[in-house]
């Protein structure tokens, strides 16, 4: 079994290229029976993609771009999405399972009530997205993903672990992020600072965490007053 580990956590991956696997190519993730199974999708350019009530299962999306892309009630199981951009899909109501997504682009992207499970975004762009109510059932990473703007609210991501990630102006709204490990990323510029109860941080990021309250909280500090006003 493929995986690779982040801190405390351990990812079991899709593991595409062991022997007696055979991927078919297929032209369209499209089909009347709502099942695609052991293929391989590549070098698609889309105007549109809509996909709702599919599973995917033992496969490889490999430069798929869509223009517009909305993604609904899906089921995904060892798939590996590999230099895709999605743009800002809206992607719902899915499971995820070992998956793996690398050099992926997913910006300005929503993704509403999805469950993950052992998934991975590996040097994803993930600006401006919206994680709305995503669950982390099973062992999750974000590995040196650009999450600029990028909004979580009311997701539970207990034991996610964000590694070596861009957090600038990220925003953690109302959620469950017990056990979330932050160390190795930079904290200064987070928003949603009071909803991080019981996360993992380093020792020295208490100065990162703090300046951000700060920043958040729009201090100001008696030496900056003027006093004669």
């Amino acid at each position: 079994m493929d995986s690779r580990t982040f801190g405390r956590v351990t990812v079991a991956l899709p593991n595409l290229d062991e022997a007696g696997t055979y991927l078919s190519n297929v032209t369209s993730l499209e089909t009347g029976r709502g099942i695609v199974q052991d293929f391989q999708y590549a070098d698609a350019d889309l105007r549109e993609l809509d996909l709702a009530d599919t599973r995917l299962i033992t496969g490889r999306i490999t430069a798929l771009r869509a223009s517009r892309a909305q993604l609904t009630e899906m089921r995904l199981d060892s798939v590996a999405f590999e230099s895709t951009d999605l743009g800002s899909v809206t992607w719902s109501e899915s499971k995820l399972s070992r998956v793996v997504f690398r050099n992926c682009k997913l910006m300005g992207a929503t993704l509403t009530g999805l469950t993950l499970d052992n998934v991975l975004f590996e040097n994803c762009k993930l600006d401006y997205t919206t994680f709305d109510r995503v669950r982390a059932t099973g062992p999750v990473a974000f590995s040196k993903c650009v999450l600029t703007e990028a909004v979580f609210t009311n997701c539970d991501l207990s034991e996610v672990v964000l590694d070596a990630c861009t957090l600038q102006l990220t925003e953690f709204g109302r959620g469950k992020y017990r056990d979330v490990d932050l160390r190795g990323n930079d904290l200064t510029a987070l928003r949603g600072v009071a909803h991080l109860a019981k996360i993992i941080i380093d020792r020295p990021q208490q100065a990162e965490l703090a300046e951000a309250l700060l920043a958040e909280l729009d201090v100001t500090y008696g030496d900056a007053l003027d006093d004669h006003r």
